[in-house]
Parts: structure tokens; sequence; C-alpha cells
């Protein structure tokens, strides 16, 4: 059993970026419907957020402490999904 199925990692330039993007998720989730985070650190600094929400964990950093940990050389060898290349769906 892993970790969890699914790694969402991303970042914004400062605390004020990162404070907007973590909001943004758990609105987008919670309003929908969808889970509540089972637990979320790094408010208190917006460096680096982790939400749980057990099958999904997203990190979000600032672009500093993405660079400086480089979390994704970690999961180097497995299966990636660059969601700037994916087209939308259609309908």
């Amino acid at each position: 059993m892993g970790i969890t199925d699914w790694f969402v990692i991303t970042s914004g330039r400062n605390n004020r970026q990162v404070r907007a993007i973590v909001d943004a998720i758990e609105e987008a989730l919670t309003s929908g419907g969808g889970p509540k985070p089972n637990r979320i650190e790094g408010r208190d600094t917006m460096s680096w957020v982790l939400m749980d929400y057990g099958a999904i964990v997203v990190h979000v950093f600032t672009d500093d402490a993405r660079h400086y940990y480089e979390l994704e050389r970690l999961w180097r060898d497995v299966p990636k999904l660059d969601l700037h290349n994916e087209r939308p769906r259609s309908a």
C-alpha cells in the first residue's frame, strides 16, 4: 500500500500567492461537495503547505522553497501528468 494515489505539486511566487492557491483548492473541493482535507500543514509560514486529502496530497510551495526541496526528484521514476500540456476534454 502506498502513501497516496496522487501527488499534486505546484507553486506561487510568494506567500500571498501560495495562500490564494491553497484557499482556491479548498474552496473548489468543498463547494463542489468534495472531501474536506484530513490535515493541512504549513499555513503558519505559507512557504510550503501540505494538504492531505487521503487519495490526493497537494504540495503548494513558494518558488524558492520548491527549488530548495526539489520534491519532484523523489518521484522522478513514476509517471507524471503535466497539466500545462493537457487539452480540455470536449463535452
